[in-house]
């Protein structure tokens, strides 16, 4: 499908070599036209309230100073009529729901083909949502009607405290150094601490960073 006015897309990712190809891939593509690039989200909330004007943002998930969350809630409150497409390594279930929840309209494996791409891209300039049928079945199967998907989808839903707590455990932190980057007493990191335990059925600070790691809400 060829449009009269392309599409105006922002590509963000701290990658270089893979932003530059995907501009060009874009490009190629004839509905679209890139509008500018970043390499985090910092630049992207920069660009568009220095007047660039997009119809979508497609970027990475994994970005440093603000990440593809964070960029992605941003966008969808100050900018709602502005599309958001996810490119990531990640696809569990846990991220999924992080990202409906943060308002993307499109979420991609890095390991599609150009022709799911520039598919994804049309379907959601059209004002619908895309995402693979892998994907699309991992989303339906968290809302099934039983217990058990019940129970996993309330371990699913993080709130932001418990999502900084999990990044800041993966690190080398100790947790008093934790309790003060997150204005906290040590008692309720402990509380957290204990709490995490539980909902992720984890023993160890260990076994929340391998949580984290898995479900990419850290990468080392």
């Amino acid at each position: 499908m060829q449009t009269t006015n392309p599409y105006k897309l922002i590509i963000a990712d701290d990658h270089i070599l893979l932003r530059d190809s995907l501009v060009k891939l874009i490009t190629d593509f004839k509905e679209f036209i890139v509008v500018a690039k970043a390499a985090d989200g910092s630049q992207v909330v920069e660009a568009i309230e220095n007047g660039i004007k997009a119809d979508i943002v497609l970027m990475d998930l994994n970005m440093p100073n603000m990440d593809g969350y964070e960029t992605a809630r941003w966008v969808a409150k100050h900018h709602p009529q502005v599309k958001i497409v996810i490119l990531t390594m990640y696809d569990s279930e846990i991220a999924l729901i992080r990202l409906l929840q943060a308002g993307v309209n499109g979420f991609l494996k890095k390991d599609i083909h150009p022709s799911e791409l520039q598919n994804a891209l049309l379907t959601v300039a059209a004002g619908e949502y895309y995402y693979s049928n892998h994907t699309t079945v991992k989303i339906a199967s968290l809302f099934k009607k039983n217990s058990d998907s019940r129970l996993y989808l309330e371990k699913a839903l993080l709130n932001e405290t418990e999502i900084e707590f999990l990044r800041l455990a993966s690190t080398d932190m100790t947790y008093k150094e934790i309790a003060r980057a997150m204005h906290m007493t040590p008692r309720h990191i402990d509380n957290y601490r204990d709490h995490l335990f539980t909902k992720l059925e984890v023993k160890s600070r260990v076994g929340l960073a391998i949580y984290a790691v898995k479900h990419g809400i850290v990468t080392f």
